[in-house]
């Protein structure tokens, strides 16, 4: 399987695959295919999976695309301005995502949850205690908000973020959080209570702009009705 990506800040994903090649999506992601490509919706394993990936943050079925002949091309499409960015899964590496950033994948990558091992971390950590985990073998492209940085860990180095900036991490990183010192800062400073504590080894991904602040940029500019 090929791929390219296009788009700007707002992504696509072009996949060109040869005889046989399969890729999955959630459901609604692609934006278009060649005609020699074979569609199958299921629930990529059984129902338990598939309600698996709904508590994740996902729908609880995956469509499946078959290539039928050669040089078939399928695209899957960002549904937030954002950044595709593509991981090669080894079938030694895996990969914690943020809830909604699976893509799509070739059918090789298996997606599960992922349950953050700490109570105080699921509590105050800004996404619940259920994450996506990918592993397996081939491509995974995840969409993320905004811009996205990738910083490498070092074994013990760490690092602090604000809730919802991280859009994923290798599950080597030690994922916890910390109070924010100081009551002026925990009332007025205007990033909440609590700082997520990233520890290395690892590669971590940061989005820019989470959309529930994009949300929230845009909501004063909302008109509202006045009676």
């Amino acid at each position: 399987m090929e791929y390219e990506i296009e788009g700007g800040s707002f992504p696509i994903v072009v996949c060109t695959l040869q005889k046989g090649e399969t890729m999955k999506d959630e459901s609604g992601a692609m934006a278009f295919m060649t005609t020699d490509i074979k569609m199958d919706t299921n629930t990529g394993g059984g129902l338990l999976k598939g309600l698996g990936r709904a508590l994740s943050g996902d729908s609880i079925f995956l469509s499946f695309y078959t290539a039928k002949s050669d040089n078939q091309k399928i695209a899957f499409a960002s549904c937030t301005p954002g950044k595709i960015i593509p991981i090669r899964l080894n079938g030694s590496n895996s990969i914690i995502g943020q809830k909604n950033a699976f893509l799509a994948s070739e059918e090789s990558v298996e997606i599960s949850m992922h349950f953050r091992k700490k109570l105080g971390t699921g509590i105050f950590g800004g996404e619940g205690f259920i994450l996506q985990k990918f592993t397996g073998e081939g491509m995974l492209f995840l969409e993320i908000d905004g811009e996205v940085i990738e910083h490498d860990l070092q074994p013990g180095e760490k690092l602090l973020v604000e809730q919802g900036h991280i859009a994923a991490m290798e599950e080597t990183v030690d994922f916890d959080i910390q109070r924010i010192k100081g009551a002026k800062n925990m009332l007025f400073g205007g990033e909440g209570l609590f700082l997520t504590t990233l520890t290395g080894p690892g590669k971590v991904w940061i989005q820019t702009m989470p959309l529930s602040k994009l949300a929230e940029a845009i909501i004063p500019y909302i008109p509202t009705s006045t009676e």
